[in-house]
């Protein structure tokens, strides 16, 4: 009988020390890491303001590659939700959402000094009022570096296992911080580094157009002139073409980028047609859409040959005309567009920025189908040898997978006009000092 009491009185005085240990225990947990990675604060805040590059840095897709994830709310900001859920028990079932971002996005550029963003989380991890804090810290003597310190807080109150739970806050949501944040600078690294802040993008529904097409390159050493040498030269091509086909022009040239190398830029030129239905070789066709290039021939391993008999398709699907001028369902679908005012020179800046811009926010892109093009929506113009109105290129990086709108457009923010650009005509300049 004694030894039944001793006992009792054990699991007692056990029972008495674990309600006084848990109430002496923090009622929180906290827990952080920090990393420097050499990229513009501008870029690490687009990156953790939206969820969908998410999946590419969280720790979480290498317990399980089948993860699923879904995406819900905004697209980007304050509301946005990333619910996921997984057959393994490390991964389990949750929920993200973006809390709050200080400052907006339009206020991140060059002179800010930090920003900080809040995830609030909804998991099976113990406690209350469970949220990452996201703060970014400006650094570097050019400002080129950023601080990122990712934190985690929970709350217990007075629930004693919950706040027992704080002696393993150094498991999984510490290990959780440390892998994501690990993963993240390696997804922040295939961004290029570049300033998008003065871009003004926005995502456009782009309809199918015919076109007809002819591939060209240049020397890049040749400059503007060379552009504008090949690129007229591609246009009378295409009229004469479009002429033979009994087909007018109906909008300004495209250019479609292919490659644009260290010595040579290579291209289409491409002119809109009035219908989508040709006859070629005595045989309606019907254009369609480009495709993935066929890079062997049937049945080997040797590269295919790309087709050159009017009336036959290339290795891109596109109805050659002659052999130089090629057919094609151009455009269609989701569009990131940014717009340039100035000459072509500054065109491939543009495409580096909506490039970066597209992989920083998640937007998904095949440059090889899918490639960069620009429109001519508006000719320079001259007083003699003066400059009087820049050109208007609108340049476009076509999307797969995309929200309806940029941050920029759901915010009404617009790119700059030509006037706001535009030089002043040689009339209106002050006279010179004498």
């Amino acid at each position: 009988m004694m030894r039944v009491l001793e006992f009792i009185v054990a699991l007692a005085i056990v029972a008495v020390v674990g309600i006084v240990v848990g109430v002496v225990m923090p009622g929180s947990g906290h827990v952080e890491r920090s990393l420097v990675v050499g990229k513009d604060m501008r870029q690490v805040y687009d990156v953790l303001s939206n969820f969908r590059r998410y999946p590419d840095y969280s720790v979480q897709r290498s317990y399980d590659r089948n993860i699923a994830y879904t995406f819900s709310g905004k697209a980007y900001g304050a509301g946005s939700e990333l619910s996921w859920s997984s057959a393994d028990d490390k991964v389990g079932k949750g929920k993200l959402t973006i809390a709050s971002v200080e400052p907006q996005f339009d206020k991140v550029d060059s002179t800010a000094k930090s920003a900080k963003i809040v995830w609030n989380l909804d998991n099976d991890w113990r406690g209350q009022d469970k949220h990452f804090t996201l703060d970014l810290d400006r650094q570097g003597s050019r400002g080129q570096l950023t601080k990122i310190t990712w934190s985690y807080d929970v709350a217990y109150g007075f629930n004693l296992i919950d706040r027992y739970s704080n002696l393993y806050i150094h498991g999984d949501p510490d290990t959780f911080i440390q892998f994501s944040l690990n993963n993240l600078q390696n997804v922040l690294a295939q961004v290029p580094n570049i300033d998008y802040t003065k871009l003004i993008p926005y995502i456009e529904q782009t309809q199918p157009t015919p076109m007809l097409l002819v591939s060209t390159s240049i020397e890049r050493k040749g400059g503007l002139d060379a552009l504008n040498e090949a690129t007229d030269k591609a246009v009378s091509q295409i009229q004469d073409a479009a002429k033979k086909l009994g087909v007018t022009v109906v909008g300004p040239r495209t250019l479609f980028t292919t490659n644009y190398g260290d010595q040579t830029y290579t291209f289409d030129v491409g002119l809109p047609i009035s219908a989508a239905s040709l006859t070629v070789a005595g045989k309606s066709e019907e254009l369609t859409a480009p495709k993935a290039p066929d890079l062997t021939a049937a049945g080997s391993e040797t590269p295919a040959a790309d087709a050159t008999a009017p009336g036959s398709r290339d290795r891109f699907g596109r109805l050659v005309i002659d052999n130089n001028v090629r057919a094609v369902l151009a455009y269609g679908g989701a569009a990131l567009k940014g717009e340039w005012n100035g000459t072509a020179a500054g065109v491939p800046q543009t495409r580096d920025m909506l490039k970066a811009y597209a992989q920083a926010h998640g937007y998904k892109f095949d440059e090889v189908v899918n490639r960069f093009y620009d429109i001519l929506a508006k000719p320079e113009v001259k007083q003699g040898d003066n400059v009087t109105s820049y050109a208007r290129f609108d340049v476009y990086l076509p999307l797969s997978d995309a929200p309806a709108a940029t941050p920029e457009q759901e915010a009404g923010l617009k790119p700059p006009s030509l006037d706001d650009s535009n030089p002043a005509p040689a009339s209106t300049a002050a006279a010179p000092a004498k």
